[in-house]
């Protein structure tokens, strides 16, 4: 085998990890999305933690997606994974 043709076949096995990679974070910021909209991470009214919450809820937000998106999501991210490879495999 050349150097070539194992530098082609190194790259073809490792695309399919990069698109699984790129769709649960597709998946895991749609969701921290949703859950922005859904009011997690506002401020409570009372015995908030003042500024301090309110800037890093963000922060909270997002690896919470991120945890759900890893642990299945909602199955967008195999939606979108199941996508991206035909368009590959088309190549």
């Amino acid at each position: 085998m050349t150097i070539s043709a194992i530098a082609t076949a190194t790259q073809t096995a490792l695309v399919p990890q990069q698109l699984k990679a790129a769709s649960v974070e597709l998946e895991a910021s749609f969701l921290a999305e949703m859950l922005k909209s859904a009011g997690l991470g506002q401020a409570r009214s009372a015995f908030g933690g003042g500024a301090g919450e309110d800037q890093f809820a963000s922060f909270l937000v997002q690896q919470q997606a991120q945890q759900m998106a890893r642990a299945g999501g909602i199955g967008l991210s195999e939606v979108l994974f199941n996508a991206m490879m035909e368009k590959f495999d088309e190549k």
